[in-house]
């Protein structure tokens, strides 16, 4: 996709068009009102005002339920961050897997507790009363769900262009509900940093605690100890995480067959691609690639 290729005709919509605060040192200049979601395939709710994020279901105040009521049945609609809150007192989350920023989990959980809150992925997607709802963690998940909506809209070629023009990863852990994982944590420090590096350069070889270790200078038992203590998971999860990653990318963009995917993720045969996909991801290797790429093997 290049920069004149233009696949969506955005709009931005408010209550009441105009000047809108927002609770940064800035104003948003909206220029349209509620009409335009009558017209809609996609809607994107923004994150909430501090204020949104106490009305409990079926309390939006009157104008906001008014605007939602625009939106036609079928309508893909997602938030960004808290922006949950408003599809929640909306009643268009009851029933469904929803996330929102971590800080706010909690108090999400409790003041709709007919909303099955998901904390630890970073967005969600389901079939809802009136479509597609689509729900996304801190405001950088809202950039993952966006680059999965454009992936699934136009296929992966032109998510990736958005992503390289952008500045961020393709395809981060985390996907539509059925792809969906728990994020690894930001490391918060180093001594496991040479062998994670080592290790992501090799990963279609056979790697042991033993060879992981050796980088580091350490027993097996104290690097096992500081890889998860840096990572949040054990190093044989952290290369099965790594390894599915690879192999959706390879699935995504090559046509490589499902034996070659394995092999070259590390996972060997195709057998245990399956197996490993389907832990991890809720799919097989095929049922992915048709999904991405819309390819039928």
């Amino acid at each position: 996709m290049d920069a004149e290729t233009r696949h969506y005709d955005v709009r931005t919509c408010a209550v009441t068009p105009g000047e809108v605060a927002t609770d940064a040192d800035f104003t948003v200049n909206v220029p349209h009102g509620p009409e335009t979601l009558a017209e809609a395939d996609t809607v994107i709710v923004p994150a909430a005002h501090d204020a949104d994020e106490q009305y409990g279901p079926g309390a939006l105040p009157a104008p906001l339920a008014a605007a939602l009521a625009r939106v036609r049945p079928g309508t893909r609609i997602a938030s960004i961050c808290t922006g949950a809150y408003v599809l929640a007192a909306a009643g268009l989350l009851d029933g469904l897997r929803a996330t929102t920023h971590w800080s706010a989990c909690a108090h999400f959980a409790a003041l709709h507790p007919a909303v099955h809150v998901q904390p630890d992925i970073l967005y969600t997607e389901n079939t809802g009363p009136t479509g597609q709802v689509l729900t996304s963690a801190g405001v950088a998940s809202g950039i993952d769900l966006c680059l999965h909506l454009v992936r699934t809209d136009f296929g992966a070629p032109a998510a990736n262009a958005v992503a390289r023009r952008t500045v961020v990863p393709p395809h981060r852990e985390g996907g539509q509900a059925q792809y969906t994982e728990p994020p690894v944590p930001a490391p918060r420090a180093d001594a496991t940093g040479k062998a994670r590096a080592w290790a992501l350069d090799r990963l279609d070889r056979p790697l042991t605690l033993r060879d992981l270790a050796g980088r580091e200078g350490t027993s097996v038992r104290t690097f096992t100890r500081r890889f998860r203590e840096e990572t949040g998971v054990s190093p044989q999860r952290w290369l099965t995480l790594r390894r599915v990653d690879r192999a959706r990318r390879l699935l995504e963009e090559t046509d490589l067959p499902v034996e070659r995917v394995a092999e070259r993720a590390g996972f060997g045969t195709a057998a245990s691609l399956r197996q490993h996909m389907g832990a991890v991801l809720g799919v097989s290797p095929s049922a992915y690639r048709r999904t991405f790429r819309g390819l039928t093997g």
